[in-house]
């Protein structure tokens, strides 16, 4: 071998110690959710996911039959929707979404949930390329979805909603959550629409995206006896033995304290009263 053969074999070894092997094909059967971690490219397996039975959602009744129904058809291998959960914050949104997964995933054990967080979105084409074709089905789940003035994170999310050429795959929907029924401030879409050259355009491809959602399943803030229903239905479950006149009064003073009521606010007075009682929760 010459000095310069030699030489480039010296360099091609080296390339080849810094470039990291390709990863394997994720196993797909190794849990029943997954979290998308990019750079390196790779499925976290959730051994136990967080979440709150489905039977202790209350007063999310037409949005709870909605996703079960959207998730159970879309599990059985039948079309289903993309869904934007949208509205009042610490109301379930997040909580139905893995509760109707876990109830659909009961009955066909093939339905992973995958979580894509918002910052990850320019990334979602090479994780669709890991699912497409795939066996199992799908539902990818971005918490807290929104989007600022000169974010362009949300022409990435245009590919697993109906745009590209490849197309959403057959086997994933998106389920979003999302305080903002449109996924930005209202005064972004104002000033779009006072500023721009072409205001109406501009406003078009922005307020498009939320338009991809096939179903819009609003949630507004509870009521007084939704409040307590929440509360009592979590006591039931838990073992926390109150009775129903303390655990008004007691209620109604920690939703005070904190400014208002919410399926979050009922989960926190549940956890501060097991906590005084020497009550496990899990």
């Amino acid at each position: 071998m010459t000095g310069g053969e030699d030489a480039l074999a010296r360099i091609a070894a080296a390339l080849e110690r810094l470039s990291p092997p390709p990863a394997p094909p994720p196993d797909l059967d190794a849990a029943a959710a997954f979290v998308w971690r990019p750079d390196p490219d790779r499925l976290d397996p959730v051994p136990k996911v967080s979440r709150v039975e489905l039977a202790l959602l209350v007063g999310v009744d037409r949005a709870r039959d909605t996703l079960l129904a959207n998730t159970r058809q879309f599990a059985r291998g039948y079309p289903a929707n993309n869904v934007l959960l949208w509205g009042a914050r610490g109301m379930g949104k997040s909580s139905l979404v893995k509760a109707a997964h876990a109830a659909a995933a009961a009955e066909s054990p093939g339905l992973k949930l995958v979580e894509l967080h918002r910052e990850d979105l320019p990334t979602i084409g090479r994780l669709l390329g890991l699912l497409r074709g795939a066996p199992q089905r799908f539902l990818l789940f971005c918490d807290d979805l929104s989007f600022e003035k000169d974010d362009a994170h949300y022409k990435s999310l245009k590919a697993v909603l109906d745009g590209g050429v490849e197309g959403r795959p057959e086997n994933v929907v998106l389920y979003a959550t999302s305080n903002r029924r449109h996924l930005m401030p209202r005064d972004m879409i104002e000033n779009e629409r006072q500023t721009g050259v072409n205001p109406s355009e501009a406003v078009e491809e922005k307020v498009s995206l939320s338009d991809r959602f096939g179903l819009w399943l609003g949630f507004h803030n509870c009521s007084q006896d939704d409040f307590l229903a929440m509360i009592r239905g979590y006591c039931d479950a838990y073992g926390i033995a109150i009775p129903d006149d303390e655990l008004r009064a007691g209620a109604i003073e920690w939703s005070q304290t904190r400014g208002g009521r919410s399926g979050r606010v009922a989960w926190q007075y549940v956890t501060d009263l097991a906590g005084r009682r020497g009550v496990r929760l899990g």
